[in-house]
């Protein structure tokens, strides 16, 4: 059975979105995911100020 992966807090740092989510030993993590067309981009981090650090300094290839 596949394991539920649902986004909570979602909240959004220019075209990086910042979202918690339990992974499947049901620890929270925190994904910071680039919403910008054909980017791709995405990482999970054990912190939220990890994952905010990230989403500001992220440099989208697409643009």
């Amino acid at each position: 059975m596949p394991a539920r992966d649902f986004f909570h807090s979602v909240m959004s740092i220019g075209p990086v979105q910042i979202g918690t989510h339990r992974d499947r030993r049901g620890q929270t993590r925190h994904a910071a995911v680039c919403t910008a067309d054909n980017c791709g981009w995405s990482a999970d981090y054990t912190s939220q100020s990890a994952a905010q650090l990230a989403a500001r300094t992220h440099r989208c290839k697409v643009r």
